[in-house]
């Protein structure tokens, strides 16, 4: 069960790394790509959709679509463009819709006639080839979604926040949880150099003791032979043949 859980732990944490490590990564190419007619990236141009005017056909508002630059003198009816709208209504946005017909503007400019599919409604003025941003080839639904909820405060919060801060609070429990276990071990070190002190000790004290013992039974013998050397006595002549018992030997 303990393997189980640190397994799950670990997932858990890789999976939020990669994450967070994700939504900053994609937020900052967001930030600096996407809708940037002078940025690109691997070679196209991202842009938001913001309307559903060709969801009848082709992509729906919040998909991200993704423009190639071309050569506009290349394109021809029924391709779609993403260029710089000059229309009263949006002007200087981008707008992405399908060539009706080539034509030209007033000036005898060579342009297109876009449209909508949704409406079916042609644009109101002539996209002239300066104005053309690049050809549409494919779009990822609801990219454009997410990342305008990710600019959100809600959206920040949710996808970038909180898991840094899961993280973030997975590796204090795990701090806290290593300081512990040094603490712990730190302790039983020391505990054991203190028994291993009190064992020395006991052993010091114990040779001691066998060395006062030791002591005590070699200071018993040596008193023993001194008095029987001091009960030695040696006989003597007294002058008269017969031995003297007040002579002693030493």
């Amino acid at each position: 069960m303990k393997k189980a859980l640190h397994t799950i732990k670990a997932i858990v944490t890789w999976f939020l790394m990669v994450a967070s490590i994700g939504m900053m990564v994609f937020t900052i190419i967001s930030v600096t790509t996407f809708d940037q007619p002078d940025r690109n990236l691997f070679g196209y141009k991202p842009f938001i959709v913001l309307s559903d005017s060709m969801s009848k056909t082709d992509f729906n508002a919040g998909d991200l679509v993704l423009i190639k630059e071309i050569d506009p003198s290349t394109l021809k009816e029924g391709d779609i463009i993403a260029y710089t709208s000059t229309d009263s209504d949006n002007y200087g946005e981008t707008v992405t819709h399908k060539i009706r017909s080539l034509t030209t503007d007033a000036n005898g400019n060579p342009g297109f006639i876009t449209y909508g599919t949704t409406t079916n409604t042609d644009d109101e003025t002539v996209v002239t080839h300066e104005y053309v941003l690049g050809k549409y080839e494919t779009h990822i639904p609801k990219v454009g979604t997410f990342f305008q909820f990710l600019k959100t405060t809600p959206g920040y919060i949710c996808c970038i926040f909180i898991p840094f801060m899961l993280l973030i609070l997975i590796h204090l429990i795990d701090s806290i949880r290593l300081f512990r276990k040094y603490k712990s071990e730190q302790k039983a070190e020391l505990q054991a150099e203190r028994d291993e002190i009190a064992k020395e000790r006991a052993e010091s004290q114990k040779m001691m003791e066998e060395l006062l013992k030791l002591k005590e039974q070699l200071g018993t013998t040596t008193i023993g032979v001194n008095s029987n050397d001091a009960a030695t006595y040696t006989q003597g002549n007294d002058g008269e043949g017969n031995l003297s018992t007040d002579t002693k030997i030493f």
